[in-house]
């Protein structure tokens, strides 16, 4: 896992621990990235199996 990857994956999993699902805009402003960058860790993340999308529940599952 990448730096960033790793910063990514603890921002998601900080904000679900509050009840809160970031959006691409709250990922965007918090590590300072593009949108693409932000999409190729997520994918990347998912692919390794730290992140799955639950799709009924629209929310990540860790």
């Amino acid at each position: 896992m990448t730096d960033f990857e790793r910063k990514v994956y603890q921002i998601i999993v900080n904000m679900h621990l509050y009840g809160k699902n970031p959006t691409l805009n709250d990922l965007k402003r918090k590590t300072g990235k593009g949108k693409e960058d932000i999409r190729t860790a997520v994918k990347s993340l998912i692919m390794r199996g730290e992140l799955k999308w639950d799709k009924l529940q629209k929310k990540w599952i860790i």
